[in-house]
């Protein structure tokens, strides 16, 4: 099973429709919520060169914002 890393914040309405979509078809993933963790937003920074979430890695292939289809595409 590929790693997936989702960067997150608290009230993030696509945060959460990513998070339901790997949980709906029964992938695992790591939540670094960027609000809690100075370390994770750098993280996310360096990655993708944005601050807003989600940002969600997929193997080293990041995606920014939620989209289903690049995430099929980053998972196939």
């Amino acid at each position: 099973m590929k790693k997936i890393i989702i960067y997150t914040t608290t009230y993030c309405p696509w945060c959460q429709a990513a998070k339901d979509f790997f949980k709906k078809q029964g992938y695992e993933f790591e939540e670094r919520n960027v609000e809690q963790n100075n370390e994770w937003l750098n993280e996310m920074l360096n990655k993708s060169g944005q601050y807003g979430v989600p940002v969600i890695d997929i193997e080293g292939k990041i995606i920014i914002g939620f989209s289903p289809e690049e995430i099929r595409k980053a998972l196939s």
